[in-house]
């Protein structure tokens, strides 16, 4: 196992942006930030609250994205495996030290599947292609290593396709 945490780490520090490219740094943040929970809970309660016809969808995107987060502090705490050593997203740092899963791997994706099987297909489409860029951001800034947001991503897709079926 050793061996292969070795080249994870290898190849994520590979994949990190370097502080000399400010503006890539900055957008890579841009979506790192994109993916965060509140930011969506609070999207979704707007929704629920102003398309009355959304509400339903609103109120089963928001369980799920709780219960996503749920399963992915129970692993993290299981696992804890330490984030790797940087400087960008202190609160993150502080407030959550464990990188496995990426819970914003896992979030992004568990949205992007659902928006496939539920939403409009320009919506899912978008999303498709968001949810890649926000799990590439997370290691680009140092937050994750590529395997903790392989994992969340797989989590998150499982979620999704379990919930399609069982409510779709």
């Amino acid at each position: 196992m050793k061996p292969w945490m070795e080249w994870d780490a290898r190849l994520s520090e590979k994949l990190r942006i370097d502080n000399g490219h400010i503006w890539l740094k900055k957008g890579a943040a841009v979506f790192a930030h994109s993916g965060d929970s509140w930011f969506w809970l609070l999207g979704l309660i707007l929704v629920g609250i102003f398309f009355p016809n959304f509400r339903r969808l609103a109120i089963l995107y928001g369980g799920l994205i709780l219960l996503l987060a749920v399963m992915v502090l129970g692993i993290k705490f299981s696992v804890k495996r330490q984030r790797p050593q940087g400087d960008w997203g202190a609160i993150y740092r502080r407030t959550d030290p464990h990188s496995f899963p990426s819970g914003h791997a896992a979030r992004a994706t568990l949205l992007a599947v659902l928006g496939i099987g539920f939403g409009p297909p320009l919506w899912g489409i978008a999303l498709l292609i968001w949810a890649p860029l926000v799990s590439l951001s997370r290691v680009a800034l140092g937050l994750h290593y590529l395997s903790d947001v392989l994992a969340g991503a797989l989590l998150g897709a499982l979620v999704a396709l379990l919930s399609i079926w069982w409510f779709g």
